[in-house]
């Protein structure tokens, strides 16, 4: 095992100017601002990891089967070579850390989960491996399937079941907070059980979006995905309460389905979070508890220094009481949302992962030799007005004003000028601001014939692996949902719809979550709809 300690080469990052000179900026994929000494002694380029266990995974352990794929890496079924033990690696691309910032992302979060205590609703971190393409992190392997489709699949799902796993979600947040870490990405789908027993743990499995805080400390970077984000969130200027905010979306979609602020925009679920009316009157909500509806309110609260705090969410009657809570089945409607929910996530997951397997390859192909060209000095960098020009020489035409926040997005450092790594989220964003290949691309995934649409049986076998299919209810209900003008098939455009209705706005980095938020900010201060709410 060789010396892992990382060290910063170069000088830190608040400096800007040396002696009245511009500091030059490198791209941390190709510069020197991080190192890690090897085995031989020598050099090598992007250290992400502080002490990593070992460099050589394969040495411990067997990878097998592909278990999950993101933007940035793929996870696998992974045995330990020793003892057989199962676990879960999560592999990521150094190829893919394009900028300080996704670096530091990957980082933080093994130093977080090195950092939390041992939880049994948390899952642990067993190793992490580094090599000169990739980090590793080896962790407990969780096969119990999903929060939801665990509710759905019993007999019948009531107030006493949903206390029971909020009092399980809250102790997290709880011991996250004690120990100064906000996770800032609480949604179901973070949530699995361990096994497949019925006494099985269920388990936080995602810190990724996680970060550390002290006391008073107060964050602005847009992150998370839209259905849970707390009000503050929007307004740039939060702290540890928006996981309390999170578990209270959780909450409310346990008790009867579907989530509190739902619109079929970006813009208009943002509208609805800011303006943080609750809707009390759907079913099943007359005939659940004054209390359960009395915590969700007061974890829903838009003004963070009147929320709950985790420990009170704790303290409160319908969580003390949950043993207590009623036992009356909430419906048969709640398990079907709550079953339509889950699988409309499964079939956007489906559709991104086919997404993730182009977007590097064929969105970042020819962004270096842009850079060069815009890059008239020499000199590593551009400024707002190369920006400009080299954008209008290759055919794209953006307003002076959205041009200078989604340059001040990009801009990390603040020097006014973008480096390459800068450079490469400002150029994918463009793309995919200026066209929709990427979703062309997941389309065409599932229009197995070819035919210009999404055919039932098409849905069927393409979420094969991701439900059980005899559930015909969940497909005819995504397709009731997708299918917009009753045609009885799912065209481009309401797939693209769909997609672009409550996709997370922080997919693989912070950097990418401020230029998506930026975008839609922009569309939004044309009506002045949420810029009128966020000034409140």
């Amino acid at each position: 095992m060789g010396n892992c300690c990382v060290t910063p080469t170069g000088a830190s990052s608040s400096e800007k100017k040396v002696k009245g000179k511009k500091k030059e900026k490198k791209n941390p994929f190709f510069g020197d601002n991080y190192a890690v000494i090897n085995e031989s002694g020598n050099v090598d380029k992007l250290g992400v990891l502080k002490e990593p266990t070992g460099r050589d995974i394969l040495a411990h352990y067997d990878l097998g089967r592909e278990l999950g794929r993101g933007e940035f890496g793929v996870t696998y079924l992974c045995t330990d070579i020793n003892t057989g033990e199962k676990f879960a690696c999560k592999s990521i691309s150094k190829k893919k850390l394009r900028t300080a910032v996704d670096i530091e992302d990957v980082r933080r979060e093994v130093e977080i989960m090195k950092h939390l205590p041992a939880h049994p609703n948390i899952v642990s971190l067993k190793a992490s491996y580094e090599d000169d393409s990739a980090v590793h992190i080896v962790m407990e392997l969780c096969e119990g399937g999903e929060l939801f489709d665990r509710i759905v699949a019993r007999g019948h799902y009531t107030e006493r079941a949903a206390a029971a796993v909020m009092r399980t979600i809250v102790e997290v947040v709880q011991m996250c907070h004690k120990h100064g870490v906000i996770h800032r990405d609480l949604k179901p789908e973070n949530f699995l059980f361990a096994n497949k027993k019925e006494t099985s743990a269920l388990k936080t499995i995602d810190f990724g979006l996680s970060v550390f805080f002290k006391p008073g400390e107060r964050f602005n970077e847009i992150v998370g995905s839209p259905y849970y984000m707390a009000p503050e969130v929007l307004k740039r200027n939060y702290g540890p309460e928006v996981d309390v905010w999170s578990a209270g979306v959780i909450l409310y979609i346990l008790l009867c389905g579907v989530p509190p602020f739902w619109a079929e925009t970006e813009q208009g679920v943002a509208q609805a979070i800011i303006r943080s009316v609750i809707d009390f009157k759907r079913d099943p909500w007359p005939r659940v508890s004054d209390n359960a509806k009395g915590l969700v309110m007061k974890m829903l609260n838009p003004d963070p220094k009147l929320r709950l705090t985790a420990q009170q969410v704790l303290e409160h009657p319908w969580i003390q009481n949950a043993k207590k809570a009623p036992n009356v089945p909430l419906g048969e409607t709640v398990k079907a949302r709550l079953k339509q929910f889950s699988v409309m996530n499964k079939l956007k997951k489906r559709a991104l992962r086919v997404i993730a397997e182009h977007l590097s390859v064929e969105e970042v192909a020819g962004i270096k030799d842009a850079f060069d060209s815009m890059d008239t000095g020499k000199k590593g960098s551009i400024n707002l007005e190369e920006l400009r020009v080299g954008l209008q020489k290759l055919g794209q035409h953006i307003a002076d004003a959205d041009l200078q926040i989604l340059m001040e997005a990009a801009d990390i450092d603040g020097d006014g000028a973008l480096n390459y790594g800068e450079f490469v989220a400002i150029s994918v964003h463009i793309k995919k601001m200026g066209n929709d290949e990427h979703l062309h691309k997941a389309f065409a995934f599932f229009d197995r014939n070819q035919s210009g649409y999404i055919e039932i049986e098409e849905l069927r076998e393409s979420l094969n692996d991701d439900i059980d299919t005899s559930s015909e209810d969940v497909i005819n209900a995504i397709m009731h949902d997708v299918d917009t003008d009753k045609d009885g098939r799912i065209s481009y455009e309401e797939f693209a719809t769909m997609m672009k209705a409550g996709t997370d706005w922080r997919k693989a980095s912070r950097q990418y979550s401020r230029e998506r938020f930026n975008s839609l900010s922009i569309t939004l201060r044309r009506d002045g709809s949420l810029q009128d709410l966020l000034d409140r």
